[in-house]
């Protein structure tokens, strides 16, 4: 079968070969009418740009990063995928960058990825994200970056994040309303933002219903569920013991199932468990999981849109993302 070129693109959409190119490299200013045309023919005919000469062409690399530093593989995974489909639909090719951003040594590893690769602009998500050395890397490079839920707004840079706080009242409510009164909680590692918004709202969303927060029992742990397991553990051994645990993620949450399951607790009999993310291992410990969702696929997708826009030229901005309970079969009324 003979190759569509991109000359079989403009005579099929019967417009010139520059203005299928400036489509194709997503140049600014081009007519909505221009591109729907051009897209339609790119579509009809199967055409696929050739990346080596489309971006020799267009003076960029069509590749954009997306950094990390993140214990939970399920949030990763899909970051990944998000960032992956959001790529794919705009034309780019999407690059894996890993970072320890907690090491002193971080600045020198931010200088050998962005020495090392061709990007375009980059994705950095948390802890990451919070991380004075690494913004300062790619100011200084001048690379254009959109942070995926920071700990804290970053004056003039662009940020995709969800609603925990909204999230987890939601959880709270749900607990509060079976019955639960005495409760656990598996903070996440400091150097995340997200660990001190949920802890937060889940201590002042039980201290709006009268609730002490000095009453509840809590443990840290590292956003993993080895780390789930070892908090589980010393929350459950407590007297008198909480029927209910927060954790604030899910693979955290799933670690609370393999503690309970050694000290022969029963889930959700004896006790109600919810995590947050709603990520793959909700829906893979038994009783499923009930957890707040927090939409990373679409968060993902919307930082890659916003990186592209600026790009383009565009001013960024930041993006608030709701999450969403989804209640299972891990949790329940209290006993007794």
């Amino acid at each position: 079968m003979k190759k569509v070129t991109i000359t079989d693109v403009a005579r099929h959409a019967g417009v010139s070969i520059k203005s299928v190119s400036r489509v194709i490299n997503d140049e600014p200013s081009v007519r909505p009418a221009l591109k729907a045309k051009v897209d339609q023919a790119v579509a009809e005919l199967g055409y696929r740009p050739n990346f080596a000469a489309r971006a020799l062409a267009a003076g960029r690399s069509f590749f954009l990063g997306v950094l990390f530093d993140n214990p939970s593989a399920s949030y990763t995974l899909q970051v990944i995928n998000g960032a992956y489909a959001a790529c794919r639909a705009a034309g780019y090719q999407l690059v894996i960058e890993n970072i320890d951003a907690a090491a002193r040594d971080v600045s020198a590893q931010m200088e050998d990825i962005l020495h090392s690769s061709r990007l375009d602009g980059m994705i950095v998500t948390p802890p990451a994200c919070d991380s004075e050395a690494v913004l300062t890397a790619l100011e200084t490079k001048g690379l254009p970056y959109v942070l995926l839920a920071p700990g804290h707004e970053e004056p003039g840079a662009s940020s995709v994040a969800s609603n925990d706080a909204a999230g987890v009242f939601e959880l709270v409510r749900h607990l509060w309303g079976l019955g639960h009164r005495r409760f656990g909680l598996i903070n996440g590692p400091a150097t995340h933002g997200a660990s001190h918004w949920r802890r937060e709202a889940f201590l002042n969303a039980l201290a709006e219903r009268g609730a002490d927060p000095a009453t509840v029992v809590m443990a840290d742990g590292e956003f993993n569920f080895s780390s789930g397991i070892g908090a589980g553990l010393h929350i459950l051994r407590q007297t008198p013991r909480p029927t209910a645990i927060f954790a604030q993620n899910d693979d955290m949450a799933a670690g609370v199932f393999a503690a309970a399951a050694q000290l022969g607790i029963k889930i959700p009999d004896d006790l109600s468990v919810v995590g947050f993310d709603d990520s793959w291992i909700a829906k893979s410990v038994w009783p499923e999981l009930t957890t707040s969702r927090q939409p990373i696929w679409e968060m993902t997708e919307a930082a890659v849109q916003l990186l592209l826009n600026r790009r383009k030229g565009e001013k960024g901005g930041n993006q608030m993302f709701e999450c969403t309970l989804v209640a299972r079969g891990s949790t329940a009324p209290p006993r007794g």
